[in-house]
């Protein structure tokens, strides 16, 4: 595994402050997702290499969640020569604290997984919200992941997930980074401004 690379983060926009991911917790550090694809051509080759590392898994389907993961998750499987589904954001208004998202998988596409080896791929996995939503998922249809891969971890929180439900993590670059709940963090003690923002 390599440290980010400066291609990948060419196509990010990063900026520090005090940020609300959508798991509940707090960070310092957000990358702009929203711009990752918008030159495919160069996103493409980062996808190809992800996808040549799910090669060994023999993947049926590969998994994406809505929205710039799902993206990566067609190239992905556009490269692997199989088939592609996706899970949808939900927010959940009767969870209350960390992870308050849910992601479902249509259910047209329901079909296409069951039974099958089945990958989830993301672009950048921070707190693991989408990720572990779409796990869940797929779990609740007797589907066990036989992989999970991303372009970018920040920090170790995808790592400690996989392990715990002994799924294989396939990673093309890390970083660190910081990652608190809301009454740990302490940028909400110096009482910084604190900014909600999406997926992560």
């Amino acid at each position: 595994m390599e440290f980010v690379s400066e291609d990948l983060l060419s196509l990010l926009q990063g900026r520090r402050g005090h940020f609300k991911l959508e798991s509940g917790h707090h960070g310092d550090f957000w990358l702009q997702l929203e711009t990752l694809c918008l030159k495919p051509r160069e996103i493409a080759g980062f996808a190809s290499r992800l996808a040549a590392k799910l090669d060994g898994y023999k993947v049926d389907v590969v998994c994406g969640p809505l929205v710039e993961g799902a993206f990566v998750a067609l190239l992905v499987s556009q490269e692997l020569g199989c088939e592609f589904v996706y899970t949808e954001r939900i927010v959940d208004e009767t969870r209350e604290g960390l992870y308050p998202v849910v992601y479902r998988l249509p259910e047209a596409l329901r079909p296409a997984v069951e039974g099958k080896k089945v990958a989830i791929a993301n672009d950048v996995i921070n707190a693991g919200s989408a990720v572990c939503g779409t796990f869940f998922e797929l779990e609740s249809f007797g589907v066990k992941p036989v992989a999970i891969g991303a372009l970018l971890a920040m920090g170790g929180t995808i790592g400690e997930f996989a392990a715990a439900h002994e799924v294989p993590l396939e990673l093309l670059n890390q970083m660190p980074n910081n990652l608190w709940t809301p009454a740990e963090c302490p940028l909400c003690k110096n009482g910084e401004p604190l900014e909600i923002v999406g997926t992560s």
